[in-house]
């Protein structure tokens, strides 16, 4: 059993010591053009060059939840896409989003503001029943966030391409239900799967329909939201404001709009890190499934993206 390791901006080398220890009777190793074949491999964001000298290979696991820099490649049809179930990226994911809501709900920026110059201010208390959170995309983070929004009681709307039944949630889907869950929504999380059919999906036509005074938090991928289109609607006072975790270019460019703009709140891509120990158990526990004939969860589909 060959594992091996490949990384585009981050050292093999723990990976591959804590691999041997979850796995001892496999070999593994990092990934160097010419290496010899591996059976399985644990990566992000590969060059080509590793897949086309790697024609073996049975199983591809994705160390993030997101799996579109994987399907740009050319990938073999046999070749497993497998991304990761969860390994702790969920609750933090619930966290990164509740705060930002939360934090939008009660207004603390505008206190942080004032508190910077010395005044002691007040805000009349907002209403719940008029903050309703539409969480786009209910898969195993999506659904997770949506549970943890109901904990601070706000109305919670959930949009997902297939249909979806989740308790206290009003669910939407499919391409017909997308206005009607725009326009029931005042804060919208974006944890959609980022595929050609995804792409700019946050644009001044959709982000319109949103509730006025509307508030955008993205956290799946940059690509999904048309920059310009978000700077102009919070501009013009249709939207309050956004925090953004993920951008089109990373690093984000030190001369972006979204630095310096009053009403967005910029972080660098960490809502959900991925943890190495729970991340190596889950892929071990994989791929010893699959040594004894049995399936498992995440396998990617290569034309749906997710």
């Amino acid at each position: 059993m060959n594992i091996t390791i490949c990384f585009a901006s981050l050292p093999p080398e723990p990976w591959v010591q804590a691999v041997l220890t979850a796995f001892p009777e496999a070999s593994v190793s990092a990934w160097t053009p010419g290496a010899p074949q591996a059976d399985h491999a644990i990566v992000w964001a590969p060059p080509q060059q590793f897949i086309d000298e790697q024609p073996g290979l049975q199983t591809l696991f994705n160390i993030g939840a997101g799996v579109d820099a994987l399907l740009q490649l050319k990938l073999p049809s046999s070749l497993k896409v497998v991304r990761l179930d969860d390994a702790g990226m969920s609750v933090q994911m619930a966290e990164y989003v509740c705060h930002a809501v939360i934090r939008h709900f009660r207004e603390f920026d505008g206190y942080d503001t004032d508190t910077q110059t010395g005044k002691w201010s007040y805000r009349k208390p907002r209403h719940r029943a008029e903050f309703a959170v539409g969480v786009m995309g209910l898969g195993v983070l999506g659904e997770r966030v949506a549970k943890a929004l109901q904990v601070f009681e706000f109305p919670v709307n959930g949009y997902s391409r297939s249909a979806k039944d989740l308790p206290g949630i009003r669910c939407f889907r499919g391409a017909q239900g997308l206005p009607e869950f725009l326009s029931a929504t005042r804060v919208l999380v974006n944890l959609m799967p980022l595929t050609p059919e995804t792409e700019n999906i946050l644009n001044q036509g959709t982000l319109s329909q949103l509730q006025p005074g509307a508030y955008l938090v993205n956290v799946a991928r940059g690509k999904h939201l048309v920059e310009e289109d978000l700077i102009k609607l919070i501009d013009s006072g249709h939207m309050a404001g956004a925090t953004l975790d993920v951008f089109r270019t990373e690093p984000l460019p030190a001369d972006h709009a979204f630095w310096n703009h009053p009403k967005i709140t910029v972080t660098p891509h960490t809502s959900a890190r991925t943890l190495r120990e729970e991340s190596i158990a889950q892929i071990v526990g994989k791929i010893q499934a699959l040594q004894r004939g049995e399936p498992i969860n995440g396998v990617v589909d290569h034309q749906r993206g997710y």
